[in-house]
């Protein structure tokens, strides 16, 4: 198998812990990994490792405009990193950075899925004592149609499957009500558009409390605007909650909510999937340890063995 390219550049505690983690991934996950980088910075944080190195001398930051960014910074790490899967030299590609140009170096660089409308951001989304939901679009693409919304359900199903195992994954319609007749026009039509689907375990509407903790999907469907929110939302309540009960009970009456707490920690997820884009590409959080790379690594891993990008192609089709 062909190495994972890993952007060392991204994410706020690049390129160290970014290192660190892509040299764990090597020993624990048993793939080859390649960093993407300026060769200058990755030896100020100690090296590269061991690790074969991509030179990039630019970098994309945080506050870059995606879409400028990958057209005027044509030698950054991003960049190169999507360079090397669409010419054959890395299998996939991981970054914690810029989350949009992440996604414009991939579309751009990689190309799409023939048939796909819009790549989407699939996010698992943690469901203690159960698989995650995942939860897409959760970014990409700011205002939707319903028939972008239809291959969002069919790409995310097959994702859910591969990754999960699921035989007959669970679509719903993120809406203010389970009702077919509830939501915005956009929800509504694209409900009977769902329903018409052949393929599809649609089982209607959820809402907003069914995106943690519940069993009434596998995969959530909704446009990026909503599904940005509605993850911010619930990412900024479980932080609020998780230090409130910590300062709350002493110490040593924390220790039975610790396996609930790793169930909750996004590093444990391995990140986002870009599904449409003409290759693996995993977008991890912004605040990436080490452990969440090696996570990344082995969802790229898994996901290139299982040629999801395959499956994705003849879901579409």
């Amino acid at each position: 198998m062909l190495p994972t390219a890993v952007d060392a550049m991204g994410g706020d505690r690049a390129p160290a812990e970014i290192i660190a983690g892509a040299r764990q991934a090597v020993d624990e996950v048993g793939v080859g990994v390649v960093l993407v980088g300026r060769p200058d910075a990755i030896d100020e944080a100690g090296g590269s490792l061991g690790l074969d190195v991509i030179p990039a001398t630019e970098v994309i930051e945080m506050h870059d405009d995606p879409a400028q960014g990958v057209r005027r910074k044509k030698d950054s790490s991003l960049v190169r990193a999507a360079e090397a899967v669409r010419d054959g030299r890395a299998a996939a590609m991981i970054s914690a950075g810029n989350t949009g140009a992440t996604m414009a170096s991939a579309l751009l660089r990689m190309g799409r899925v023939k048939g796909v409308l819009r790549p989407a951001i699939a996010t698992p989304i943690p469901n203690p004592g159960h698989h995650p939901t995942v939860l897409l679009d959760a970014g990409a693409n700011a205002e939707c149609t319903p028939p972008y919304l239809v291959q969002f359900a069919q790409m995310g199903s097959v994702y859910a499957a591969r990754h999960y195992g699921i035989d007959r994954p669970r679509v719903s319609l993120l809406s203010i009500g389970e009702e077919d007749t509830k939501g915005t026009p956009l929800v509504k039509e694209t409900n009977a558009l769902l329903r018409a689907t052949p393929g599809l375990a649609f089982v209607g509407n959820v809402e907003g409390r069914d995106l943690i903790g519940g069993d009434a999907a596998d995969v959530i469907v909704t446009d990026g605007f909503t599904g940005n929110v509605a993850l911010k939302a619930l990412e900024g309540a479980l932080r609020y909650l998780v230090g409130a009960v910590a300062a709350a009970l002493p110490a040593e009456s924390l220790a039975p909510l610790l396996p609930l707490a790793a169930d909750m920690d996004p590093d444990n997820t391995g990140g986002a999937m870009l599904l449409g884009v003409d290759g693996v590409c995993i977008i991890s959080h912004g605040s990436s340890t080490a452990r969440a790379i090696v996570n990344a690594v082995r969802v790229a891993k898994e996901m290139v063995e299982a040629d999801l990008v395959a499956d994705l192609r003849d879901a579409v089709a």
